[in-house]
């Protein structure tokens, strides 16, 4: 199978995974009428419209601003999805694919909604910075683990890639 194909498997997954529990948690599980639900010690589900990117910087609260964040968004993901074509090895493309899935899923949201619904609450009782109270989504877990699968790529298996010196 080609690396190509395996991405865009990749991104429709993370995109459906993070669409259908979007949908659940909103329309069954009806988690705005709900108080925080503790999970874990350090993890608890809630709702939250995040109407920014990631730890809600650039905030868009007007209706110019959500739709200038959601073109941004696809953009990006047009870029992504360049890469994608181009890519030879099967973890730049699964990595590339999570993030263009999942940039397609918060793009949605920004469109449908007008923010990204977040809903996991990992806390600590820790100051670790932005990480002692930070609220994810599932399309959140897929562009860090495509961000890790890119830093894989390029750092271990790209260096395999490279001839020896001299050889």
């Amino acid at each position: 199978m080609k690396a190509r194909t395996l991405g865009l498997i990749a991104g429709v997954c993370a995109f459906a995974i993070d669409q259908g529990n979007k949908l659940w948690m909103l329309r069954v599980f009806g988690i705005e009428d709900r108080p925080p639900i503790k999970v874990l010690p350090v993890l608890d589900i809630v709702m939250v419209w995040n109407r920014g990117i990631s730890y809600s910087l650039l905030r868009a609260d007007t209706p110019a601003g959500r739709w200038i964040l959601a073109a941004f968004s696809l953009a990006v993901t047009g870029m992504f999805a360049f890469w994608l074509w181009k890519a030879k090895g099967r973890s730049m493309a699964i990595g590339l694919g999570l993030i263009i899935g999942a940039a397609l899923a918060n793009a949605l949201d920004r469109v449908m909604y007008g923010a990204v619904a977040d809903f996991y609450h990992f806390h600590t009782p820790f100051s670790l910075g932005p990480l002692s109270n930070y609220v994810f989504n599932f399309a959140d877990v897929a562009i860090v683990a495509g961000v890790g699968l890119l830093l894989y790529d390029s750092l271990l298996v790209g260096e395999a890639k490279e001839p020896a010196p001299g050889g």
